[in-house]
């Protein structure tokens, strides 16, 4: 077939779904496009199709040099990775046919073919003439002939040594694993090979060359309906996808709704078939390789369709060179318009740049930190909006005159020089003028800045340590208190009163600390100490203070207790300090009815109250005192018939009489309920349901006989507020 254009099949205004850009790279004019549109929008205006040569020659990037960085690219193999995964033989099996045949596409051009790649590389000398024929580069000399061993060492590692130096990463693999056949690494290394000179330059808005040769595969098939591509593997069994691409790109070589959907096998083929001959594309795969397998093998698909999409992209690199010249002449026309857009944009420019100029010259400072942070806002301000504006607005004016210039010198016009006061040397002189101005107010906002933020600085210091010595010195006094309880009271006060002037002397140091914060100063040179720190440590020493006049205080109260044990005393003034929350020396209701349980005091929610009220005098809290001297009434054993009654009444649980069973729940001791058992009569009076089939004595009648009329009117005292339900 003869060569030719046709530029109804990809021209965008013929074929919205095909967008190109002018003088864009290859990959990524293959990836443009608009949203999928349905294909007889797409194919409506392929009324006249120009057949393009049958082989179409493929560009294969240059090798990278030494400073090349190697892409970076998530396909990037490691080899010992690839050696060591267990890769299914049938997958293996494909790489090794596939990388074949790519091989020797490759070596075709210096009459070099390999039929076993496994052996055949074993030597090194076929892997040399792929690497020269890739890189367009002699590696030197090296064994023609080996015959020792050793001497295919020399030539694989020339050939390893080469790939290295040109920036392509590899690990793990060696000169061994090639000349012993590690068929795993030798599929490992022709896959780097791959990547780097057939798919890595495939990118696509920042993605990887593996997900960018996707997203073109996916742009170019998503006006087919029968084709989904979701990956390099089972998205491809059916034939369908080869059949889009050819369809999109050339549809005079295939009738694509006439094929037969469910002929896998044969769709397959016609795509490869017209892939070979009509496009140029070597034969990597067979049909069976992808049609006959669930999952086909990735790598072999990739190699194969990349060959695909560098075709299609030497393609449409011919249509854009056309619209290029288009657009060029176009543009050509406006070179008359474009000299008086520079002299106007080029007088706006030296305009800003003067102004600007001139209202620094006459800036002053008002000496205070808002002021200087202001004018350094507003310089920042300038540096992002408008100095950045000035500069792209000067290269563009730049371009703009080269390209006055050059459209005129090639259409061999009168050539356009601009005028003296606006030409590109005023532009460079009024912009170092600029620079300089730039540079001088930027030092004079830097030094103002420096200058607050050290008296800043300063200030704060004087003050934190000033505070922090005043706050040592009572710290220091109240740890040393000795002698006296009355005397370290005393001092203790005094010391508690020094600390109402300190509250206020720390609210300066906040509000300097505020203003170091607003100036965003993060260290300080001159003090070792924080506001937070100077803080924390006030609330410290009041705190200690605070427990230390409790203590005391707590102390002359517990001397006057004299029927209290130490270990009892400890007790209660250790469960009265740990309900004391905000360390008052007092207990509100709540504080006190727990800390009344947890000393094994529990009572109803009324009764509790009425004791509250009663310890603490009427008002809303209960000193340790009071404390004291409650725990002190509750817990001694002071024998009275009140006391015994209360005793009795709580193990009956209110009942007038007592179970044996109410006795051990109290856990009185089994010969004292032995005792009591012998001695306590029969209660004959009314009882509770629960308790009808129990023994019940009459602990009233007991405490008569051993107390007389003082049991009597406890346990009258005891009817009279209990109102007790017999249950019948």
């Amino acid at each position: 077939m003869g060569g030719g254009k046709y530029p109804d099949a990809a021209d965008p205004r013929a074929n919205p779904c095909l967008a190109w850009l002018a003088g864009w790279p290859a990959c990524l004019l293959l990836f443009g496009g608009c949203p999928p549109l349905s294909r007889s929008q797409i194919h409506s205006n392929h009324q006249q199709v120009h057949v393009p040569s049958r082989h179409i020659p493929l560009s294969i990037p240059p090798l990278p040099t030494a400073r090349s960085q190697p892409p970076s690219d998530s396909l990037q193999p490691d080899a010992h990775c690839l050696a060591m995964a267990p890769l299914d033989e049938q997958w293996v099996k494909v790489q090794q046919k596939t990388f074949t045949k790519w091989l020797n596409s490759k070596l075709k051009a210096v009459n070099v073919e390999v039929k076993d790649l496994i052996t055949d590389l074993s030597d090194g000398i076929a892997l040399i003439h792929l690497l020269e024929t890739l890189s367009n580069e002699s590696l030197g000399r090296y064994a023609s002939r080996p015959k020792l061993r050793v001497q295919k060492f020399e030539n694989v590692n020339k050939s390893l040594d080469f790939i290295k130096g040109r920036g392509i990463q590899m690990h793990n693999i060696g000169a061994e694993d090639i000349v012993d056949g590690n068929r795993k690494i030798i599929l490992g290394l022709i896959w780097i090979l791959i990547l780097r000179f057939t798919i890595s330059d495939i990118n696509e808005e920042g993605l990887s060359a593996k997900e960018g040769l996707l997203l073109w595969c996916q742009r170019k098939t998503a006006c087919y309906d029968e084709v989904e591509v979701r990956d390099f593997s089972s998205s491809w069994n059916d034939g369908l996808a080869f059949c889009a691409l050819l369809d999109i790109h050339r549809p005079d070589l295939i009738d694509y709704d006439s094929l037969d959907k469910s002929d896998h096998r044969g769709n397959m083929q016609l795509a490869f078939d017209i892939a070979s001959k009509e496009i140029g594309i070597p034969d990597l795969l067979d049909v069976e390789d992808v049609c006959d397998v669930a999952r086909p093998d990735e790598k072999s698909l990739m190699t194969y369709i990349a060959y695909w999409f560098h075709a299609f992209s030497q393609m449409e690199r011919v249509e854009n060179a056309g619209r290029r010249v288009e657009k060029f002449v176009q543009n050509m026309q406006g070179a008359w318009e474009m000299q008086n857009n520079f002299e106007k944009r080029m007088r706006q420019l030296l305009d800003q740049i003067a102004t600007q100029r001139k209202q620094w010259e006459e800036a002053t400072f008002d000496g205070s930190y808002t002021d200087a942070k202001d004018q350094s806002a507003k310089f920042t301000e300038y540096k992002r909006k408008y100095k950045r504006a000035w500069v792209a607005e000067r290269s563009d004016l730049v371009g703009l005159l080269g390209n006055i210039k050059t459209k005129l010198s090639t259409y061999r016009l009168r050539p356009y020089d601009p005028p003296a006061e606006l030409s590109l040397e005023a532009l460079d002189t009024a912009w170092a003028g600029l620079m300089k101005a730039e540079r001088d107010r930027s030092q004079i906002i830097n030094e103002t800045i420096r200058d607050i933020k050290n008296a800043l600085r300063k200030s704060f210091a004087d003050k934190a340590n000033d505070f922090a010595l005043a706050l040592n010195t009572l710290s220091t006094s109240l740890s040393g208190l000795e002698g006296e309880v009355e005397d370290q009271l005393d001092h203790t006060k005094k010391i508690s009163d020094n600390l109402a002037p300190l509250d206020q002397y720390l609210d300066i140091i906040a509000s300097l600390d505020d203003q170091c914060a607003e100036a965003n100063i993060e260290e300080n040179d001159f003090t070792t100490y924080t506001y937070d720190e100077l803080e924390y440590e006030l609330g410290l020493v009041r705190s200690s203070v605070s427990k230390k006049l409790a203590f005391l205080e707590n102390q002359m109260v517990a001397r006057s207790m004299t029927n209290l044990t130490p270990i009892q005393l400890e007790e209660f003034e250790s469960v009265f300090r740990h309900f004391d929350r905000d360390v008052s020396n007092s207990l509100q209701e709540l504080e006190f009815s727990a800390a009344l349980a947890s000393l094994g005091l529990v009572y109803d929610e009324d009764e509790m109250h009425d004791k509250f009220r009663e310890t603490s005098g009427g008002r809303d809290y209960v000193t340790f005192e009071q404390f004291i001297r409650f725990m002190v009434d509750e817990t001694e054993d002071q024998n009275t018939a009140e006391q015994v009654f209360e005793s009795f009444k709580e193990v009956a649980d209110g009942k007038p009489y007592v179970t044996e069973l109410d006795l051990r729940h109290s856990l009185v001791p089994d010969e004292i309920i032995d005792d009591l058992i012998a001695s306590m009569p029969e209660h004959k009076g009314p009882d509770m349901q629960e308790d009808r089939d129990l023994p019940k004595f009459d602990y009233i009648t007991y405490m008569q006989r051993y107390m007389g009329g003082n049991a009597s009117a406890a346990a009258a005292a005891g009817d009279d507020s209990n109102g007790l339900t017999n249950g019948q």
